[in-house]
């Protein structure tokens, strides 16, 4: 008798998900990549061009044989414009710039990544300021701007003033969800219905820098997937007054419900000294690519099984 409840038990933790034990939280496709090659695959135009150099975070999409990238170009200088630019693949390699280049130049865009919902392509981006706007598309390539992304309290009280950058959003089961940054020193998430109003699922952050000294000090969250039956984030973090300008590196973390993170405990994925970050995952058939977009993009391959 006890044997055959002991039996049953172990059927019943297994339907509840329990057994996804025997599966590793950050399985090996997802956290152990190499360089395919010593030079990015895409790099900005320079001198002469209007994307003289790149800004991160830009963000690929795959769909079916076609790769989209949007990116960030700019004069070079801090306070140039910062302009949205586009190209496209059939290879993931190999990049073709967009004969309308930048795409977008009406405002300021930049920190971008892109969620396809249904027919339609949300782009969660900064502003000017480091605040955080949505932009919308039904091709890829002709945006709209709907404006600043309203975030509110747990109390239904705006968020303070100041910058709320690097937007992720995610979509499942009729709920939006949105990771920002403040001033790059934790990463918050408010959830919404409708698109309009954004409301804190806690007012304390759900993933804070440290404790390594690669993201010691500032994270930021780039995008998340979700892979058997977990949710994993990519994110880039760095340590302040360490380099001069500070090296950034690219994370990993997993959760079971959005809200709670661990890091992976061999994060970075790649060297400091790469700098090498703004990471984003882009399924290839049945494996997975990582792409690195902080000032040039950088395209790496999973390693082979041991």
């Amino acid at each position: 008798m006890r044997i055959a409840f002991f039996l049953m038990l172990l059927v019943l933790l297994w339907v509840g998900g329990v057994g996804r034990a025997d599966e590793p939280v950050f399985p090996r496709e997802l956290v152990s990549f190499v360089p395919s090659g010593p030079n990015p695959v895409f790099a900005a135009a320079g001198e002469g061009h209007w994307d003289v150099k790149i800004r991160e975070r830009g963000f690929i999409l795959r769909e079916g044989p076609l790769w989209h990238m949007w990116f960030t170009g700019y004069d070079g200088t801090r306070p140039g414009q910062k302009m949205l630019g586009y190209a496209s693949s059939r290879d993931g390699v190999k990049w073709t710039r967009h004969a309308s280049n930048p795409i977008y130049k009406a405002h300021w865009v930049e920190d971008m990544m892109v969620v396809k919902q249904g027919s339609v392509y949300f782009m969660f981006a900064e502003g000017r300021g480091d605040v955080a706007q949505l932009l919308v598309s039904t091709d890829g390539v002709g945006w709209t701007r709907r404006g600043a992304i309203d975030v509110r309290l747990t109390s239904g009280k705006k968020i303070p003033e100041g910058p709320y950058g690097t937007p992720t959003g995610y979509y499942e089961n009729g709920t939006w969800y949105l990771f920002y940054e403040r001033r790059d020193a934790g990463i918050w998430l408010a959830t919404s219905r409708d698109m309009l109003t954004w409301t804190n699922v806690s007012d304390e952050a759900v993933l804070k820098p440290g404790p390594g000294l690669y993201d010691r000090d500032l994270v930021a969250l780039n995008q998340v997937i979700k892979y058997k039956g977990r949710y994993y984030a990519s994110y880039h973090g760095a340590a302040r007054g360490e380099e001069t300008p500070a090296l950034w590196s690219s994370g990993v973390a997993v959760s079971d419900d959005l809200r709670k993170w661990t890091k992976f405990a061999g994060n970075p994925l790649r060297p400091r000294k790469e700098n090498k970050s703004s990471g984003v995952f882009v399924r290839d058939g049945s494996r997975f690519l990582f792409y690195t977009m902080h000032g040039a993009v950088h395209r790496h391959l999973p390693t082979s099984p041991k």
